[in-house]
C-alpha cells in the first residue's frame, strides 16, 4: 500500500476479474475506490475458491481496500444512486470503473449528462458488445492450441486468466491518464477495453500474429520447451523437477562445464556445423539433439550439488513446486514485504498481498482487508451524497440499500 493516489476517489461498478482488479490495484496505490454492488453480492460473490464457511476467498482477495455499499440495482431509486455515486462532484472524483453494458442505466451518454467531465472505463467481452469472458476469448485467439504436449492434440486452457489480468492492469493506467488528460482541457472520456481487443493486441505484440500470417503458419505444440530458445523441464538423480533456461550466452556457457558436457555440445556443434552460444535460435531448433544430453547430465546430479553453482554462475531454474510449497518460500510468500497477515471478513486469517511493486523512496503500508458487503454503506451515502441520516434511514426502510450482512 502507498499514497500515490491519495485523495483520488474512483467507484467501481464490476464483477469477475478486470474490473476489479483494476479497482484493486488503484486503492493499494492510496485511491477511495467505492464498490457498489446488489444486495446479497453480485455475481461473483460466492465465487470459489471458498472458505471452510462457504465465504469467496476470490471476493476478498480483488476487493481489498475497498469501500462496500449494498443497493438494490433491480430498481430505478438503486439504479438512480449508483449513478449519483459514479458522478458525484470534486475535483479528485468523477472516475468510474465498469463492466456493465455499453447501454443501459450506467451507460457513458447516461453518466455524462450528470457529470460532463466523468471518466469512465469499460470492460468489455468483445469490442461489438458481444458477451466474452477470459477463457473464450483465449479459446477464439488460438493460444490453447499450441499450448500442450504435440502428442495430444487437444486444445489446453491455461487456469491463469492472463486477458483478464491485463485488462484490470491496462483499466487502471487507463483511468490515471484519462484523469491527466481530464486536468489538461477538462473533457470527460469514456474508454472502452474489450478482452477481446487486449488478447489480440498481446499476441500481435508478442510477434505471434506476423508468425502465423506471414511465417510457416499456426505455431506448434512444444510442450514445455521455450520457443526459439533452450529451455525445458529436466529431473535431477533426486527426482526433482527444475525448470532450466540458457537463453542468454553467459547462461548458455555458463550451465555446460557445470553439467559436464562442454565437450558432447562441442561435438554436436561440428557435426551440425553450428555455433550454438550465437544464435539461440539454433538451440531450439536442434532441440531434440540437445534435451538428451542435458537429461543424462542432470540425471547424474542432485539438485543440493547444483544449487550453489547455479548461483554462483547466474544460471536461469527454478523448481516445480505446487502451490502449497511455494507459500512456503520466503521469495514468493513466506517473508515477502509485498505480503500482510490479515484476518479477513470471512474470518480466516492468512496473508493478503499489497501493491505488487515497490518504491524505496516511500514507506509501504500494510494491506488491508476487503469490507464485508455493504459496510459502507451508510457512511458513502452521508459523505458523498450528503444524504442526512434520516434519508438514509427511509432508503433502508424502503429496501433500497443495506448495511453489513443486508441490514
Amino acid at each position: 500500500m502507498y499514497d500515490l493516489l491519495k485523495g483520488l476517489r474512483v467507484v467501481e461498478g464490476s464483477a469477475f476479474v478486470a474490473g476489479p482488479t483494476c479497482g484493486l490495484y488503484l486503492a493499494q496505490l492510496g485511491a477511495e475506490v467505492i464498490r457498489f454492488d446488489n444486495i446479497g453480492g453480485g455475481p461473483d460473490f460466492n465465487r470459489w475458491p471458498l472458505s471452510r464457511g462457504g465465504d469467496s476467498f476470490y471476493w476478498e482477495g480483488l476487493n481489498k481496500s475497498k469501500k462496500s455499499i449494498a443497493i438494490d440495482l433491480s430498481r430505478q431509486e438503486g439504479r438512480r444512486l449508483a449513478q449519483e455515486l459514479a458522478t458525484a462532484p470534486g475535483d479528485n472524483a468523477g472516475a468510474f470503473v465498469t463492466n456493465f453494458p455499453v447501454e443501459g442505466f450506467l451507460s457513458y451518454e447516461a453518466l455524462s449528462a450528470l457529470r460532463p467531465d466523468l471518466v469512465c472505463v469499460r470492460v468489455m467481452g468483445w469490442a461489438d458488445g458481444r458477451p466474452g469472458v477470459d477463457y473464450t476469448i483465449n479459446s477464439a485467439v488460438g493460444v490453447p492450441l499450441f499450448t500442450g504436449h504435440a502428442d495430444d492434440p487437444r486444445p489446453v486452457n491455461h487456469i491463469l486468466p492472463a486477458w483478464d489480468l491485463l485488462t484490470g492492469g491496462y483499466a487502471a493506467f487507463s483511468l490515471v491518464s484519462a484523469l491527466m488528460a481530464r486536468g489538461r482541457d477538462g473533457k470527460g472520456r469514456e474508454v472502452r477495453l474489450p478482452l477481446s481487443d487486449i488478447a489480440a493486441a498481446s499476441l500481435a505484440n508478442l510477434g505471434m500474429l506476423a508468425e502465423a500470417t506471414l511465417g510457416e503458419g499456426d505455431r506448434p505444440r512444444v510442450g514445455n520447451d521455450i520457443f526459439g530458445a533452450f529451455g525445458r523441464d529436466f529431473t535431477t538423480a533426486d527426482g526433482v523437477r527444475i525448470m532450466l533456461v540458457a537463453i542468454t550466452p553467459r547462461q548458455w556457457s555458463g550451465i555446460q562445464p557445470l553439467l559436464g558436457i562442454v565437450d558432447e555440445v562441442k561435438a554436436l556443434e561440428a557435426e551440425l556445423g553450428v555455433d550454438f552460444a550465437r544464435d539461440e535460435g539454433l538451440r531450439f531448433t536442434h532441440r531434440d539433439r540437445l534435451v538428451p544430453i542435458f537429461d543424462a547430465a542432470m540425471a547424474r546430479r542432485k539438485l543440493a550439488d547444483l544449487v550453489p553453482a547455479f548461483e554462483q554462475l547466474g544460471v536461469c531454474w527454478g523448481p516445480y513446486q505446487t502451490l502449497s510449497q511455494a507459500a512456503n518460500d520466503p521469495r514468493l510468500f513466506a517473508g515477502n514485504p509485498v505480503f500482510s497477515t490479515l484476518t479477513h471478513p470471512s474470518g480466516e486469517t492468512y496473508p493478503a498481498a499489497g501493491f505488487a511493486g515497490t518504491v524505496p523512496q516511500d514507506e509501504r503500508k500494510p494491506a488491508r482487508p476487503a469490507a464485508r458487503l455493504g459496510q459502507h454503506t451508510d457512511e458513502v451515502l452521508a459523505t458523498v451524497l450528503g444524504l442526512s441520516s434520516a434519508q438514509i434511514g427511509k432508503l433502508h426502510d424502503d429496501g433500497v440499500v443495506a448495511g453489513p450482512e443486508g441490514r
